[in-house]
């Protein structure tokens, strides 16, 4: 019995090694053979250690190389501080920061020599959308608020755990060019229904905007406003890419589209070719929804908003978007192709200025509130767009970041470690909504509570008291200066700036 188990045991280890030769031949010679890869063709085999290290060389990078302030699109320093936000944890450190004060770019606040104590301080006050122009406004009390991401690109956990936090923290979610999902509301939140350039879950059969659709999702009393998206920052003239594989029967249905077939938006709106049909289209969703109405864009230069101000004076303040939400050509927390994701569009930094004074100069900035979006997923910049003029902030990674992302950039792949931007079951398991909700809504609390610390530490009692003489940039010589300088507030009435 025994000769023959070691017989047997012999056979099995010859059959392996014979398999593992065989394999490894097999290997080598269709290595050898192909024609597409100049590496493998000359060092067989081996070569194949160039493209596993090639594909994980951003986690080593992330995690042994880097220092804390290097990485990109957000380094580790970033990272933590969302994370320690989220848990609750504080943003409290020590032994002094990491964060270079003498690099061009960096942001410095002027404290005041007598900070406003505790009993003085008063709360950031909540502000009114579309006010004497929608049959109903919609009073919003979060300064930070969940910037547009499409179910679809998310997973429904990770939607259902936005919602539910927004509505905890009293913050609102904007549901992305992806339509009304069920998930966004069983959350509770306050919604903002944004319509993208396919116009999804707003479309007829024809695939043109419904008037019929438009009250039918005005009805829910949590849609409190919609958002007409003309471009994001990610990709200024590309419209959205949902991979086939993340295109399932439920988010088919709710977009109005077949299943398993890349979603694909056009560049813009077929039926928005200037800034009067813009308008047309702005006083149409607000007259039939009675609901605010404004526009999500980029921004490249002054033309766009000159001609748009110009526009909206002549025919009125009542044909006006209730409000702009900028997009700095560094947002983006989906798919993007890199040449635009690189080069197009101006920062949040050039952009949100820009559109603040163009607004001031057409004696607009009463009539139109501002949003800002665009990497501002610290309390720090999420305080300088308010010292720029925004009244209030969209961070679409900083919700991310709160729910577990650790930039994998993964986001259109389907394969997202974290569940956030996958449907595949397995994946999004990791994803405990009941856990991660609380997270949400801790960094959109604590958010508003480190902006309103700022403010304190200027000198000021409430957030919305923040102008730019309360901020320095640091200049290319080291030094800094008063943001007020840099870009001076424009005299009202006075247009003649040129357009770019």
């Amino acid at each position: 019995m025994g000769t023959m188990m070691g017989v047997l045991e012999v056979s099995l280890g010859v059959v392996i090694a014979l398999a593992i030769v065989g394999g490894t031949t097999y290997w080598y010679v269709q290595d050898i053979t192909q024609k597409k890869h100049a590496i493998l063709r000359n060092y067989p085999l081996v070569g194949h250690l160039r493209y596993f290290f090639e594909q994980l060389g951003e986690y080593f990078r992330q995690y042994f190389f880097l220092g804390d302030r290097e990485e990109m699109p957000f380094n580790r320093a970033t990272r933590g501080w969302v994370y320690r936000l989220a848990k609750n944890e504080g943003g409290v450190i020590g032994f002094g920061s990491t964060y270079d004060m003498r690099h061009p770019g960096a942001l410095i606040f002027v404290n005041a020599g007598f900070p406003v104590l505790e009993e003085e301080q008063e709360p950031t006050a909540p502000l009114s959308i579309g006010e004497g122009y929608a049959a109903r406004p919609f009073v919003a009390r979060s300064v930070v608020n969940i910037s547009g991401m499409s179910y679809g690109a998310l997973s429904g956990p990770a939607v259902l755990a936005l919602s539910r936090g927004a509505a905890e923290a009293g913050c609102w979610i904007d549901t992305g060019e992806g339509g009304l999902a069920p998930a966004h509301l069983e959350g509770g939140a306050d919604i903002i229904m944004q319509i993208g350039t396919a116009k999804y879950g707003v479309h007829d059969a024809d695939g043109h905007l419904s008037d019929a659709r438009l009250r039918e999702l005005a009805a829910h009393d949590a849609v409190k406003a919609f958002e007409i998206k003309l471009s994001q920052g990610a990709k200024p003239g590309k419209g959205g890419v949902l991979p086939a594989a993340k295109v399932t029967p439920e988010i088919a249905a709710i977009r109005g589209i077949p299943v398993g077939v890349d979603s694909i938006s056009p560049n813009r709106h077929r039926d928005v070719a200037n800034v009067n049909e813009l308008l047309d289209m702005v006083v149409r969703v607000r007259s039939v929804t009675g609901k605010p109405t404004g526009i999500k864009t980029a921004i490249g230069g002054r033309r766009f908003m000159h001609e748009l101000c110009e526009a909206i004076l002549r025919r009125g303040l009542q044909d006006a978007p209730d409000f702009i939400t900028v997009d700095g050509g560094e947002g983006g927390s989906g798919a993007a192709p890199q040449a635009l994701a690189d080069h197009m569009a101006l920062s949040i930094d050039e952009a949100l200025p820009r559109v603040v004074d163009t607004l001031i100069e057409f004696d607009l900035r009463e009539r139109i509130r501002v949003i800002a979006s665009g990497k501002l997923v610290t309390s720090a910049r999420a305080a300088w767009a308010l010292a720029c003029g925004a009244d209030f902030v969209n961070t679409a990674r900083g919700f991310m970041f709160s729910l577990g992302c650790v930039q994998a950039m993964r986001c259109h792949q389907n394969t997202c470690p974290t569940g956030i931007t996958t449907h595949n079951a397995k994946l999004q398991r990791g994803l405990v909504v009941e856990e991660k909700y609380l997270r949400v809504a801790n960094y959109a609390r604590n958010m508003n509570r480190e902006i309103d610390m700022i403010a304190h530490a200027c000198g000021l009692r409430q957030a919305r008291e923040f102008r730019r003489e309360h901020v320095r940039l640091v200049q290319p010589d080291g030094r800094s200066e008063a943001f007020n300088m840099l870009y001076p507030y424009p005299e009202r009435g006075c247009e003649g700036r040129g357009h770019y």
